[in-house]
């Protein structure tokens, strides 16, 4: 087996291009039980999400996990399918559209396009393609405001393995995090103010809840930074917001298995408020610049009958910054910062590129 990928052929005179690529976590090609055990055998083994000792999660994964979920979560996707595709994948393509449309008004020439890290289009066959265009320069934006190994990092693991295997490399950046930019902040801020604009302000017997993935308690104690910068999230927008200590909560959802996971969690944080007398509960996650199913079925949904079954009155959910305005503006300033020193503002001039091809030609090398 060859150890580098084949080169597409290479065409002289061709000028080089740069390219941005915004990639999230990613999602099943169809809403059946065959594409969720596909989809979820390649989130679950990727050790970056689930650091059990090899041998015995493969068990877990292959033995149950393969063999009860994907029907459940079919079921669930089910309920939030759009006529386009999941939301993720039809977010996050019109994001990448919308960017490519600024950064163009702003004056720059590169390809913006999209890929998911698990499912398709995948990283590798992203990349590959636009270094078949021609792209020298590639950005990547994995698209989660907060930094966690088992996100952000198993981005940049996965565009740095197809780096190992390609002979003749692109220059390639990456962006971290943006958990306390400015312009995110002040996306969030907006949808909010917009939302209590359609619905009233919050009251006394009210609450905002500001909620996040969950992780295992151990990802913190190991140094991830992931809650840290969830926190500040939360506390920036709340400030922003001009909320008392006693109008918000930070919480985390989506706990999985026994192992403690960071706290507060979201679910009983619910039940309890809607047991002690809160009437009405707004909720918001930054951590998701994209509606997806964990949004959508899970927070919007669910979180909506835990709260009312438990007493409570009213529950919103305000939906993900998607193709907001403000948002696509703020990306496109984060992306503005990382592109910083590429020449993006300049069209190659066509006489140059034709007497560079007709000099290496001369030279010798293939027309």
């Amino acid at each position: 087996m060859p150890r580098f990928l084949p080169e597409p052929p290479h065409r002289h005179g061709t000028a080089a291009t740069t390219a941005v690529v915004l990639v999230n976590l990613g999602t099943p090609d169809a809403p059946t039980a065959p594409a969720l055990r596909r989809y979820l055998k390649q989130f679950l083994s990727d050790p970056r999400v689930v650091e059990i000792p090899k041998p015995l999660w493969w068990l877990i994964l292959n033995g149950i996990i393969l063999n009860t979920r994907p029907k459940k979560s079919a079921a669930k996707y089910a309920t939030v399918w759009m006529p386009e595709g999941s939301p993720l994948r039809v977010h996050t393509e019109r994001q990448a559209k919308l960017l490519k449309g600024l950064l163009g008004r702003r004056g720059h020439h590169l390809t913006v396009t999209w890929a998911m890290r698990y499912g398709s289009p995948s990283i590798p066959d992203t990349l590959a393609h636009l270094k078949a265009e021609g792209a020298k320069r590639i950005l990547i934006i994995p698209m989660y405001p907060q930094y966690a190994a088992s996100t952000t990092a198993t981005v940049i693991d996965d565009a740095c393995r197809w780096l190992t295997k390609t002979r003749n490399q692109p220059e390639m950046r990456f962006t971290r995090n943006f958990h306390d930019d400015d312009g995110y902040l002040g996306a969030l801020e907006k949808s909010v103010r917009k939302h209590w604009q359609a619905n009233g302000a919050l009251g006394d017997h009210d609450r905002l809840l500001i909620s996040f993935h969950g992780l295992p308690k151990r990802s913190l104690t190991l140094g991830d930074p992931y809650f840290c910068e969830c926190h500040k999230t939360g506390r920036l927008l709340a400030e922003r917001l001009n909320l008392k200590p006693e109008q918000f909560q930070i919480c985390f959802q989506s706990r999985f298995g026994k192992a403690e996971w960071l706290q507060p969690y979201t679910a009983p944080t619910l039940h309890e408020w809607g047991t002690k007398g809160v009437q009405r509960v707004d909720v918001i996650c930054p951590g998701f610049v994209a509606d997806c199913l964990e949004t959508l079925e899970e927070i919007a949904q669910e979180g909506r009958d835990d709260f009312i079954k438990a007493g409570g009155k009213a529950y919103h959910y305000i939906p993900a910054l998607n193709e907001d305005d403000a948002w696509i503006s703020a990306l496109a300033n984060i992306a503005e910062q990382h592109l910083a020193g590429w020449s993006t503002r300049t069209v190659a001039d066509p006489h140059a590129l034709e007497t560079s091809a007709r000099q290496a030609i001369k030279f010798g090398a293939h027309a």
